[in-house]
């Protein structure tokens, strides 16, 4: 069944490694530095305040105001995933749909040995039961992916071949949209739209300066460390996933056409824009398309086009998965 997935083998050592290379690396680089942060409570709202030095030791400063809404209801039910109880909800749902479209003859039974939940069909007639086995695992592919998207997460595989359940950033980040639309004119006050590798820098170097938070591994961590976006800017800090969120989110309430890629690597994240690239600049072609890479964790101040080593290391070998993010806000954030 779709929800039985396997955790394949994973090289501790290997990952262990680009980690150590990759502080290294952040290290011997320039920091971003965040020199003022500050949240008071305005009415049915909070008010921020950021203070941040880019890459070129540029001293900007944003205040806006995030809804209570934004902040405290937009994601209320999202939690990390928790397998057990995933796979009770998803067969309950199953048995409902199968129940709508009962194939006369057979029988359906839910079964539970330990951890594992099962639907078995019996019958006299074999291809009654063939039917209604070629009938449930249409339903239980729909059922699926309706529950995974109703809980903000995917079925995913790495580069690796690995197939796990991580939280859909691309759809969290969509509908966060509208929360963050606050920042576009304060941002517009500085940065043309016309120009968007300055724009995109400009976010990149205030979304670096947020602290960072490590990020749990996407294979065994069902979710537990990710902030939304608002989540990481009430907090002021965020791990690589959550603050590849709130870029990506950011960069799409700026520019709702910008075509963006989000790119996994083991232990990090980060975007690929659409746009003109310029020499030395660091790309991947994805679908005939080429994307300018970019680094929104920090702390090393990255423009646009240049990643760490070990991510760079990671675009060259090929280890990476590449997942499009579309220009499609969802209706729940509106």
């Amino acid at each position: 069944m779709i929800f039985e997935l396997f955790y394949a083998a994973f090289n501790k050592h290997v990952r262990l490694l680009t980690l150590i290379i990759l502080l290294l690396t952040l290290i011997a680089q320039g920091q971003a530095q965040q020199l003022g942060f500050s949240k008071s409570k305005v009415e049915n709202a909070y008010q921020f305040t950021y203070q941040w030095l880019d890459h070129t030791s540029s001293k900007h400063t944003m205040t806006f105001t995030l809804t209570n809404e934004g902040l405290f209801d937009r994601f209320r039910n999202f939690k990390s995933y928790q397998k057990n109880y995933a796979q009770k909800t998803i067969v309950r749902r199953i048995i409902k749909e199968m129940q709508k479209k009962s194939v006369a003859g057979v029988q359906v039974f839910y079964r539970q040995q330990h951890d594992k939940f099962y639907i078995e069909v019996k019958g006299v007639d074999e291809k009654k039961v063939a039917d209604a086995y070629q009938a449930l695992a249409v339903i239980e592919t729909e059922v699926t992916q309706k529950y995974l998207k109703e809980a903000y997460y995917q079925i995913f595989t790495d580069h690796e071949r690995n197939h796990y359940i991580k939280v859909d950033h691309a759809s969290i980040a969509n509908d966060s949209v509208t929360d963050l639309k606050p920042l576009k004119p304060l941002i517009l006050k500085h940065q043309s739209i016309r120009n968007i590798r300055k724009l995109t820098n400009y976010v990149l170097g205030f979304v670096q300066s947020i602290p960072y938070s490590p990020l749990e591994s996407r294979l065994t961590s069902s979710g537990a460390g990710f902030n939304p976006p608002l989540q990481v800017l009430w907090e002021n800090q965020g791990d690589c996933d959550s603050k590849m969120a709130l870029t990506a989110a950011i960069l799409r309430a700026l520019i709702p056409r910008l075509d963006m890629v989000l790119i996994y690597i083991d232990g990090h994240a980060f975007i690929g824009i659409n746009l003109p690239s310029k020499a030395g600049d660091i790309s991947i072609i994805h679908h005939r398309v080429r994307y300018v890479l970019g680094e929104p964790t920090g702390p090393a101040l990255l423009p646009l086009g240049k990643l760490a080593p070990a991510s760079e290391l990671a675009i060259i070998q090929g280890h990476y998965t590449a997942q499009d993010y579309h220009n499609t806000v969802s209706k729940k954030s509106t």
